[in-house]
């Protein structure tokens, strides 16, 4: 296959080349002809790798913790068709015996050519803090403990690659000094300053979960843990640039803080790609009006949003350099979350997922593995 004409993301900026593509991986050049099937027309376009959503619970009326292997496919083949080609399914505060199911369901799910491929798992709860439970469920936030972590990775055959902590809870950090050479640690749902986080860090968490959500914010007397991710080069933080989780100016400023280090995602829930209506979310009900999404009480429950919606949305409405935006669903994630090697950019080797973009940013062609998906 030959993706020809387009501009090309490749980590810095766009180039004008053409893509090749050999056995379901990127080619430094073209083996043998392509007959006209195989050539896509790019002009006008970009060309982007396939898009890495690191967090999010579901869409098309389906959630991960349903623990349903049909629900699992649906949402695989909707985030492929939006160009979002590796997933991390996330988890809720549930109890154990819930969790369980759902991470062995998610590991053992065979998908098919269609669907976007499932690379690894993260843990979003429970071990949060009741004060900053967001849409979590607080009947079930409790401390971090390595024996539960444990038994979750064993029904996850090893696929956890993230799990989220509130380091200010007791015995907390000591399950952050002992996880993170097992795992990649998130700071998340938390009440901690700037000291605690900072502590965090230095015990080797090295990722933050939904920047400026669910958090102390910045301030000038106390700063809080976003300044003392701030101050570490090797920190990445996950940001929902949906337009209604982050004002603009605080999107700026989350890229200007943590240049080449941040991560768009989604946290997308059930109701993504439908319409209003109220869903199920932990156990809990959250209603979506527009695109946005509450519980009872008011507080946002995630949004109804894919990560290429939030790509869009970020350049368009916010400001963001189109290759930052790309660089933050694409290279920083695969980068962070240990799959560089295979995924993140278009490059000699790596799994062929590609994504054709108009020049308004919509979704022209969706290349999955080497063979064309639409």
């Amino acid at each position: 296959m030959i993706i020809s004409g387009g501009k090309v993301f490749g980590g810095a900026g766009f180039d004008a080349r053409d893509v090749y593509v050999e056995g379901g991986a990127f080619a430094e050049e073209p083996i043998g002809e392509c007959s006209p099937g195989q050539t896509i027309d790019a002009s006008n376009c970009w060309v982007i790798p396939g898009l890495i959503d690191v967090h999010f619970h579901g869409a098309v009326g389906h959630d991960f913790c349903d623990a349903d292997d049909e629900g699992i496919a649906a949402i695989a083949r909707y985030e492929a068709s939006q160009g979002v080609t590796a997933l991390f399914p996330t988890t809720m505060t549930l109890p154990e015996e819930r969790l369980i199911p759902i991470v062995s369901s998610i590991a053992g799910h065979s998908g098919a050519d269609d669907e976007a491929a499932i690379v690894g798992i993260n843990m979003e709860g429970p071990f949060i803090s009741p004060g900053k439970v967001g849409a979590q469920n607080p009947s079930y936030v409790r401390g971090a403990t390595m024996g539960e972590f444990e038994r979750w990775q064993e029904a996850a055959n090893g696929k956890i690659k993230l799990v989220d902590v509130a380091p200010e809870e007791p015995g907390n950090l000591e399950f952050i000094r002992e996880a993170a050479d097992r795992v990649r640690v998130s700071l998340a749902h938390m009440c901690a300053d700037y000291e605690t986080a900072a502590a965090a860090f230095d015990a080797g968490a090295r990722h933050m979960t939904h920047l400026f959500n669910a958090m102390p914010g910045l301030h000038h007397r106390e700063p809080g843990p976003i300044a003392a991710a701030a101050d570490r080069r090797d920190v990445t933080c996950e940001i929902i640039a949906d337009g209604v989780h982050i004002a603009p100016s605080m999107v700026r400023l989350a890229f200007s803080l943590f240049p080449e280090r941040m991560i768009l995602i989604s946290d997308s829930l059930r109701a993504c790609g439908l319409g209003d209506g109220t869903f199920e979310l932990g156990g809990q009900l959250f209603t979506v009006h527009g695109n946005r999404a509450t519980i009872e009480n008011g507080s946002l429950a995630g949004s109804v949003s894919s990560v290429m919606a939030c790509l869009r949305t970020a350049v368009t409405k916010m400001g963001i350099p189109l290759a930052d935006a790309v660089r933050a669903a694409t290279m920083t994630p695969a980068k962070a979350l240990g799959v560089e090697d295979e995924r993140g950019s278009i490059a000699p080797g790596k799994i062929a997922d590609a994504v054709v973009l108009d020049g308004d940013l919509q979704v022209k062609h969706v290349v999955l593995r080497g063979k064309l998906l639409f």
